[in-house]
């Protein structure tokens, strides 16, 4: 599989949609595979909320749907991600707690910059991705819907609903309750705060069913605490300024925000003309399938699946269910290979 190192896109000084700026703005990539003449095999893959572009090799591969032997492959890190510009790699002027905030609406402009600047790129094959990658690919599909011949969202959604707003605004108070935080200005890493923040969004990650039956198992922890530890130190890698300035991405995803659309969610989801498959965890408890139908309802060209699983929102993380992999490479396919006008 031809692959690249990863590189890293100059942006210069980007205006943001909040009215503030970025200064030396830098996009990291990787991308696999090669660019076809005639640059019609493009299918794009943004990042996650704890995820990158090595995270996102979980979703492709030679064999499965999506192989870099027919596809140019894009792996784009979001902004806040510690690879693309973050508050903790960034010049003093907007380090740490001075980050600006950047939107998703911002994050797909600087993608299109990326695509349209260095590649050349005028049509996306597909734009895929889980959580808040998926809600990247609507962006996509809304931002510049003559571009996007299809998307296929998976466990995200259009627009964060106050459901999923509060949810995050817990994990947040509990990371920023501890007191080396120092309102984003801590010397110490807050390392009580961030095994907190790891605890509380375990809980929401799965579901009642999946601790019910004490699924955790299945991924090699005896107990329920043996795996909220796990939780503490997955999180005790991450610089909690990053974690926030993705956490209010994601909480203020909307791909009406922005002078496109002025706040018409339902003109939004209407003028998206790629062809698009969501898929919905049944038990997905930030992103439920009653969101994902009402999204479908108003959209031109778009159908809902529904995976049945007790593993929540992370029925997709790689690895964790072989099924859904099948299940998504399936729905994946069905787009890739139809005749998309």
């Amino acid at each position: 599989m031809i692959q690249s190192h990863l590189k890293h896109f100059q942006l210069g000084n980007v205006n943001l949609l909040s009215g503030e700026e970025l200064p030396d703005a830098v996009l990291a990539y990787r991308t696999y595979g090669k660019l076809s003449p005639e640059k019609d095999n493009v299918v794009l893959l943004p990042t996650f909320f704890t995820g990158n572009h090595i995270r996102n090799e979980g979703f492709f591969g030679t064999g499965r749907a999506i192989d870099p032997v027919r596809y140019f492959v894009i792996s784009v890190n979001l902004f806040g991600n510690g690879v693309s510009s973050s508050p903790s790699n960034v010049s003093a002027l907007v380090n740490g707690h001075n980050f600006p905030h950047i939107s998703l609406y911002d994050n797909v402009f600087c993608q299109h910059r990326l695509l349209t600047e260095k590649f050349g790129i005028k049509k996306i094959r597909l734009v895929t991705g889980w959580s808040m990658a998926g809600c990247q690919a609507f962006q996509w599909a809304a931002q510049f819907p003559k571009m996007v011949e299809a998307i296929l969202p998976f466990c995200a959604s259009a627009r964060t609903s106050l459901h999923n707003f509060v949810f995050l605004e817990g994990v947040k108070a509990a990371l920023t309750a501890d007191q080396n935080w120092k309102y984003g200005r801590y010397d110490t890493p807050p390392e009580t705060g961030l095994k907190a923040f790891g605890r509380v969004y375990a809980g929401w990650a799965f579901s009642q069913t999946f601790f019910r039956e004490e699924l955790f198992r299945t991924l090699g922890f005896e107990t329920v605490e043996d795996f909220l530890q796990d939780w503490e130190k997955d999180h005790l890698k991450w610089d909690a300024n990053n974690l926030l300035v993705k956490l209010k991405t994601w909480q203020t995803a909307d791909i009406s925000a922005n002078p496109l659309y002025r706040g018409n969610f339902q003109c939004a989801l209407s003028a998206i003309l790629a062809k698009t498959i969501i898929i919905s965890s049944s038990s997905d408890l930030y992103f439920p399938p009653e969101d994902n139908k009402i999204e479908v309802s108003q959209m031109q060209n778009a159908e809902l699946q529904i995976y049945d699983s007790p593993w929540g929102h992370c029925v997709a993380s790689p690895g964790n269910d072989p099924e859904f992999t099948r299940f998504l490479d399936s729905a994946i396919s069905e787009l890739l290979e139809s005749d998309i006008c």
